[in-house]
């Protein structure tokens, strides 16, 4: 016999019984619920005190019984019936109300969290027999105050409603609405953000997440945004937000939601218990784009080990959430199909990992030793994500370097030899991108690829002031510096992307930042650079001098 859920404590042996004996009951695919099964489960429900529910499948079995208590009964989860992006679960819930009461607030948050069917309230009289029968299922279309639709309350002998022909009308609608939207193999995203910045910040930060999520190869549906004095701790929104996006994601076709907020395990586990769809943060976001662009096996190294190191807090239990957390975007994550993945065997990852991560350390001090018996200067080349650093390397050096308009188009460290015109020679390296809150398991996987800056005699510091928030891209990109102490390296402020803005707005960067304004992908535009950058070798060559016995 299959299971009961929920509150079975207390009751008597033969209550269970006739309990269990209701998975034996089938209903016809044009009844909501039969005449029959409602009287049963409202005599039994009136008996016991509490509320009974039942969730249907579409050809009529009882797929779970539900006992609750006086006020509400618990949905438990369903793994075999994971909806897919677009659809409707698969599940009608019938329960009973043991006052003669309509639909509750409740019961419609879990048909639209959960995405069910249908949800049907049989509401009963004083003796126990059932009274009217109240129907509720989601709009393909909702209204901003109505995303979903109240049938009227019907007789218990007016129950041949056409329930399968309902269901599936509903869900080619939801089909159709959701054709617009797709695009062929892309994930579809909703962006949501929940803090409590001021709208200007929250704003700038969610369109970086934008920015992110399309350089991840991610179609956004939409976003949403919550402002709130206090965040909630354990839905990180209000339970009223959560359902408007689980409709969004549902009529918009989305497969993926993105929470610019990095969530706590307790987090992730809560909002993916409650809505049956993949959910990510910008954490995770960002480790998936730096997943697709490693080349090298030192990058794949970093990559994956940033990705362990993430994952581990949120190996709880081998739940539904857990496998679709592993899967990142598009299922790129490092544990994307093995839900049997447990703490000890992402430690004995993570410590070889390491160890592989020490090697290539050790290699990279070989390589800095060589250069330092050649005595070339190191010039590294730093800077936001998408500001210009691989183009500006290629322009410099007649080098072929990835370079795209997308933020972290490049990844792997790239070396050349750069030849000044008064014969000074030094390396000009091109670095991965920073970002606004860098995630700290990224940092310390790519302490080696950091490492190089140590070495460097000299940071160009490539700003794109075309971008609206370069003022905050450069506060990011020095506290990421001054966590990394560097802040003491001489750098030189790279203004680039003159040609996008007024020559004035230039001559006025140009005096406030103390920089030099060029354009990367413009080779005549550099000549005032090349001469910052041999001033200021040379001022550093002389201090060396001056430093020996």
């Amino acid at each position: 016999m299959k299971k009961l859920f929920g509150n079975t404590s207390g009751l008597k042996a033969n209550q269970i019984r006739r309990l269990e004996n209701l998975y034996r009951r089938r209903i016809p695919p044009e009844f909501v619920i039969t005449f029959e099964l409602a009287r049963d489960i409202s005599r039994l429900s009136h008996e016991i005190r509490r509320q009974i529910g039942l969730l249907i499948n579409r050809v009529g079995k009882i797929a779970s019984i539900i006992v609750g208590d006086y006020k509400g009964i618990t949905i438990p989860e369903i793994r075999e019936y994971r909806a897919a992006p677009g659809r409707l679960k698969g599940l009608r819930c019938i329960h009973t109300h043991l006052n003669n009461e309509p639909l509750t607030k409740d019961d419609l948050t879990d048909l639209a969290l959960l995405r069910l069917d249908i949800m049907a309230a049989i509401s009963m009289t004083e003796d126990g027999r059932p009274h009217q029968v109240h129907i509720s299922h989601i709009m393909p279309e909702p209204a901003a105050d109505m995303p979903y639709q109240v049938l009227g309350a019907l007789n218990p002998n007016q129950l041949d409603i056409g329930c399968l022909d309902l269901i599936k009308a509903l869900e080619d609608e939801l089909a159709h609405i959701r054709s617009l939207y797709k695009s062929s193999g892309k994930e579809r995203a909703l962006l949501i953000s929940v803090t409590t910045n001021s709208t200007a910040v929250a704003k700038d930060s969610l369109s970086e997440l934008e920015d992110l999520a399309l350089s991840g190869g991610i179609d956004v549906a939409g976003t949403i945004l919550q402002q709130r004095k206090k965040v909630d701790s354990k839905f990180l929104m209000g339970r009223g937000k959560l359902e408007e996006l689980t409709l969004l994601a549902l009529t918009k076709g989305a497969t993926l939601v993105i929470f610019d907020q990095e969530l706590n395990p307790s987090q992730i586990r809560s909002i993916t218990d409650r809505i049956d769809i993949k959910v990510i943060d910008r954490t995770q976001l960002i480790l998936d784009i730096f997943a697709q662009r490693a080349q090298t096996r030192e990058g794949r190294l970093q990559v994956e080990l940033a990705q362990l190191k993430y994952l581990l807090p949120r190996l709880i239990t081998k739940n539904t959430a857990m496998s679709r957390l592993t899967g990142g975007i598009g299922g790129r994550g490092p544990g994307e199909t093995k839900l049997e993945i447990n703490r000890r065997r992402v430690r004995d990852r993570i410590t070889g990992l390491e160890k592989s991560l020490v090697l290539v350390m050790k290699q990279r001090r070989q390589q800095k030793a060589k250069r330092s018996k050649r005595q070339l200067p190191v010039v590294s080349i730093i800077g936001y994500t998408n500001a210009g650093k691989s183009t500006l390397l290629n322009t410099l050096t007649k080098s072929n370097v990835m370079a795209e308009k997308r933020l972290f188009a490049t990844l792997d460290p790239s070396s050349r030899r750069l030849k000044f015109p008064r014969d000074m020679e030094v390396i000009i390296t091109d670095t991965v991108g920073f970002i606004k809150d860098l995630p700290k398991d990224l940092m310390v996987a790519f302490r080696a690829t950091f490492e190089e800056l140590e070495s460097a005699d000299l940071l160009l510091n490539v700003i794109d002031i075309s971008n609206p928030r370069f003022k905050e891209q450069i506060e990011s990109v020095e506290k990421i510096l001054y966590d990394l102490n560097l802040s003491n390296i001489a750098s030189i402020r790279v203004l680039n992307k003159q040609d996008l803005v007024s020559r004035a707005t230039v001559r006025k960067l140009t005096k406030v930042l103390g920089g030099t304004a060029i354009s990367a992908n413009t080779k005549t535009t550099l000549m005032p650079l090349i001469e910052e950058m041999e001033k200021k070798i040379e001022q550093l060559n002389i201090r060396v001098q001056r430093a020996r016995p």
